[in-house]
């Protein structure tokens, strides 16, 4: 790479150090007798896998090594030798690059904006789940440090910001209340009783008269109380004679069902840091804090290009073709994601379409489906090396999902490449999807202590801010902001998960009252179980047992709304 190396005041250099040290120590085990993750994923809780049978087994590839590259405008690049791309074998080109009367002067000439230099890797192991997760967040969070001089913050009305990232923390314009206000409707009274009651009351939005000894007003609820006033009776703890005297029902003490001035914050106090997701409460909060405007982060845009020939968008499956799932799902899980989809397109298997695509999107994120394993037509490598795109990570001990990737194709620019099966592009999503959002959108990255854990822990890692869980009986609360020291949600599985020897699982789950019930159709290429979950387990390397707390990721339908809540 060129250029000298921008200051990370982040310390993004000693993470991602992390997370190339454990690349290069991991070596990917698997079991004496394969791990059947089709049956596993109907069953849900075969029986666990033990640590004891594993034998040692490098990652399978197409005989390229994987890892991550970093671009310099992250800051200094960690310690350790980038590893080029592979020559080819005869220097014969592949033989999915040009198709279909495609050329590949086309996609040299889109190449050409990008550079010609290979896709850049660090290491030859897959990265840890947790690692790829931070890496993701990172990625986005520094695109946004390094471009807030171009793009300033939006200022919104409340209505508008709904969804988005504060940019600036929200401080009180005014006191709240911002004066002395009944917390009940009765009688405002000054002195001991009994209380002579006057005619005239006190409505919300009204200022009465100061009061005498001795003298009371009907008041209600959230009105201004007058000066003077003693306490509020509340109507139900007092009584009116025949003479229309006042007589309490109960013992009156000074002050109460007053609310003072600025019990709840002065002027100038913060009521939310930067970061905190614009929920609806947040939008009450600010107009009654004084605010007309917010400043907050643009959504982040994403193109999404949905690859392979043999997807279907209408009618049944016929002669090896299939209907495409992601093409209608991702756009909506994209948008409940905060991000704003500017492009949906069909490439099918056409390399240079792709190279094209991506040469010309201007968005903060490109998302592709299928096309990044090592089949015959799986050309999402080939075509990043032929735009000089820097691998950050490039596949997860993750399962389902491991062949994903996240790519630094352009100055401020990335692409996901998820995989096609159906929930392997879920959990791919979930992975990297997500939290880049997050950073793009100044969403909080926290770092706590979960900062240290190896590859394939599956511990959730403290920059994942998963939803609220809105559960069929109790509330999960997950870690939403305005809550950068918030815990992840989890839950108690009732019932035994089988676990990969050495990768995380993410499966569906039902979640009940604090119980996580494992779904059946948690295969790779299933939807049936995600379609009824209400979360995704985190199912740490080699499974765990019934009463076993597992973390959750939330799911969007289960609570919290859309954008970043």
């Amino acid at each position: 790479m060129s250029g000298s190396p921008a200051p990370d005041p982040d310390g993004f250099d000693s993470l991602l150090a992390l997370v190339n040290d454990a690349s290069a120590r991991r070596t990917r085990d698997e079991p004496a007798a394969p791990y059947d993750q089709e049956a596993d994923g109907r069953t849900g809780d075969a029986p666990q896998a033990t640590g004891d049978d594993r034998t040692a087994a490098p990652r399978p590839s197409a005989g390229e090594p994987a890892g991550t590259a970093w671009p310099p405008e992250y800051g200094p690049e960690p310690p350790g030798q980038a590893t080029p791309p592979p020559a080819r074998s005869g220097g014969a080109p592949r033989p999915h690059e040009t198709r279909d009367g495609d050329t590949p002067g086309r996609a040299s000439a889109a190449a050409a904006s990008h550079g010609q230099c290979g896709a850049r890797r660090h290491g030859s192991a897959v990265t840890g789940w947790a690692e790829a997760v931070r890496v993701a967040g990172r990625a986005g969070q520094a695109v946004r440090e390094r471009t807030a001089a171009v793009r300033p913050p939006l200022e919104l009305p409340p209505a508008e910001a709904l969804g988005l990232v504060l940019a600036r923390p929200l401080a009180a314009l005014t006191d709240l209340p911002p004066f002395d206000t009944s917390a009940m409707d009765g009688w405002a009274v000054a002195g001991p009783g009994p209380w002579r009651v006057r005619p005239d009351g006190v409505l919300a939005g009204q200022s009465g008269e100061a009061l005498a000894d001795g003298e009371a007003v009907p008041i209600a609820t959230g009105a201004r109380v007058p000066r003077d006033v003693t306490a509020v009776i509340r109507s139900e703890h007092g009584r009116l004679d025949a003479h229309g005297g006042l007589h309490p029902e109960r013992e009156v003490v000074h002050g109460q069902d007053i609310r003072p001035r600025a019990q709840e914050c002065r002027t100038g106090d913060t009521l939310l840091p930067a970061g905190s997701a614009v929920t609806p409460a947040v939008l009450g909060l600010a107009a009654a804090a004084g605010y007309d405007t917010l400043a907050v982060h643009a959504r982040p845009t994403v193109d999404l290009f949905v690859l392979g020939d043999e997807l279907l968008t209408r009618g049944l499956p016929r002669d090896g073709l299939i209907r495409d799932a992601l093409g209608p799902m991702l756009p909506h899980w994209l948008r409940e994601a905060g991000a704003e989809v500017r492009t949906v397109e069909r490439l099918g298997d056409r390399p240079d379409a792709l190279a094209e695509a991506v040469a010309a999107s201007e968005a903060d994120l490109v998302v592709t489906t299928g096309g990044t394993a090592a089949g015959p037509v799986d050309f999402v490598h080939p075509t990043l090396e032929r735009l000089g795109a820097d691998l950050l990570v490039d596949g997860v001990a993750v399962r389902p999902g491991h062949p994903m990737l996240l790519a630094r194709t352009a100055p401020g620019q990335h692409l996901v490449g998820l995989p096609g099966n159906p929930l392997a592009a879920v959990c791919g999503l979930l992975t990297l999807v997500v939290p880049l959002l997050r950073g793009l959108a100044g969403a909080p990255l926290r770092q706590g202590a979960a900062a240290g854990h190896t590859p394939g822990s599956g511990a959730v890692p403290d920059v994942y801010e998963t939803r609220r869980v809105q559960l069929s009986s109790d509330p999960l609360v997950a870690t939403a902001p305005p809550g950068p020291d918030a815990a992840a949600p989890t839950a108690v599985l009732d019932a035994p998960v089988q676990g990969h020897p050495s990768d995380t699982r993410l499966v569906p789950v039902r979640v009940d009252a604090g119980w996580a019930r494992p779904l059946s159709f948690g295969g790779p290429a299933m939807l049936r179980g995600v379609a009824t979950a209400d979360a995704l387990a985190v199912v740490v390397p080699g499974g765990a047992e019934a009463g076993h707390p597992v973390e959750l990721l939330a799911l969007p339908w289960a609570g919290g709304g859309g954008g970043f809540t």
